[in-house]
């Protein structure tokens, strides 16, 4: 990784694994395994941790002040169990691991999984521990405490403004008409620009605010491909050499599953496989439950878990966390002054993603932030033939073309949907900060 990304210290990481929730105890370390709640946090500690710049990459320029307000402490009960939704959909095929006990998120559809008031000065933080045997009597403890209820989300919120349901940006600027116009895309010999259909199309509005694309990275984005191409030759062959041979269905039930019980969330996600998804995975919200979808079409033995480290130990995991404190509401983090959770999460996901791989280049990151850009001043053509220095295969360059082009009906333009930058944008970031950031406490606190 350092060698294609060019940074020019050692990389320095700590021996255990980031991809994981955390317990904090009053000594801020981790203790075992299950539940502990943090009581009687004085209001100048947490705001001390607010305005920690070594702390969060996203506050090196710019530190936080505002004070947080106090309302009497409470909890939620813990949920036994998950069940699972009914689905017609021909390709999913929902997967819920339960399990009963101490409880335990590419793309992510809400940057918050889970929304819920957690008002008060005691902070509740959910996790597993990391090396370390259980301090004497922590377990009597816990078992005195009720379990935390996972929240459930509504199935829909309204805009106060037009009473219209709020949809997911990715549902939102999926194409529903894929299939048909890569069938004429193909029969043209590569020349036909496709006219994309939407069920339920994204606002202008919102589409402008994700059609600008940076070239704040685009030279290491080059590099980093380029380094690949010399050590592999194409995209094709470091996905063959990395990622080892695709999956079968039961294979990656397997795989998921044995995820879940060493991260201690069995029963908590509902589990979906489908060969109809742009990205390799997404951690959703369906009927307020979240929801991991796996595309079994990119399913390689040697990147599952990473994708696995990605959706869940990632996303999930911070929002999980997140909705345990007071700044879990939109509105709240507003108030505090909090910037969004990305690129430093999508960042810390796509590390996570590659960092236990034999070779853990960042060679999708890279391609798919010089995708956005290309596409930003291409047709889709123009930016089909462009990839082919970095992507033979037809097939893998349309996906991540669409990925790009995504949310345009008329592809002949140039245009671009951007949130594909920010896997690189988050790893390089994250990287030049590594030696100033505590990622145990950045997990943690849910931010």
């Amino acid at each position: 990784m350092l060698e294609a990304i060019k940074v020019t210290e050692h990389l320095h990481w700590a021996e255990k694994d980031m991809a994981k929730k955390y317990v904090l105890s009053v000594m801020e370390k981790p203790i075992s395994p299950g539940q502990v709640y943090v009581e009687h946090w004085p209001s100048s500690v947490l705001k001390n941790t607010f305005s920690r710049s070594s702390v969060f990459p996203q506050k090196e320029e710019e530190r936080e002040g505002k004070r947080l307000k106090h309302s009497p402490y409470r909890q939620f009960k813990r949920a036994q169990r998950i069940v699972s939704t009914p689905t017609t959909h021909k390709d999913m095929q929902p997967l819920v691991l339960i399990r009963s006990g101490n409880q335990g998120h590419g793309e992510i559809c809400q940057s918050q999984l889970f929304h819920c008031f957690w008002p008060g000065n005691n902070i509740t933080i959910i996790g597993s521990p990391v090396g370390m045997s259980p301090r004497p009597g922590s377990q009597l403890y816990r078992a005195s405490q009720p379990r935390v209820r996972l929240p459930q989300l509504p199935k829909g919120r309204r805009d106060g403004e037009n009473s219209m349901k709020k949809l997911c940006i990715l549902t939102a600027i999926k194409p529903s008409n894929v299939e048909s116009e890569k069938s004429k895309f193909f029969m043209s010999d590569f020349t036909y620009n496709p006219q994309f259909e939407y069920s339920n199309p994204a606002s202008p509005q919102v589409l402008e605010k994700h059609s600008k694309a940076s070239d704040r990275f685009l030279t290491q984005a080059v590099r980093i491909m380029e380094l690949a191409l010399r050590k592999y030759g194409n995209y094709e062959k470091f996905e063959r050499a990395t990622g080892g041979s695709l999956l079968t269905k039961s294979r990656i039930w397997s795989h998921v599953k044995k995820y879940m019980e060493k991260e201690g969330c069995v029963g908590e996600i509902v589990v979906h496989l489908t060969e109809d998804l742009l990205s390799r995975a997404s951690m959703t919200v369906v009927n307020g439950r979240p929801t991991l979808t796996v595309n079994i079409s990119m399913a390689r033995e040697q990147w599952l878990e990473g994708l696995l480290r990605h959706e869940i130990g990632t996303h999930y995991f911070r929002s999980i966390n997140n909705t345990q404190q007071p700044w879990s509401s939109g509105a709240e983090r507003k108030k505090l002054g909090l910037k969004p959770v990305n690129p430093t999460e999508e960042g810390l996901a796509s590390i996570n993603s590659v960092l236990f791989r034999r070779d853990p280049r960042l060679w999708r990151a890279a391609l798919l932030y010089y995708t956005v850009h290309q596409a930003a001043h291409m047709s889709f053509t123009q930016l089909f033939h462009e990839l082919a220095r970095f992507v033979h295969d037809p097939g893998t360059r349309w996906e991540y073309c669409v990925r790009a082009k995504r949310g345009q009906t008329d592809t002949s333009k140039p245009g671009c949907f951007n949130k594909d930058q920010v896997y690189l944008d988050g790893v390089l970031k994250i990287l030049r900060h590594r030696e100033k950031i505590d990622f145990q406490l950045l997990t943690a606190l849910g931010k």
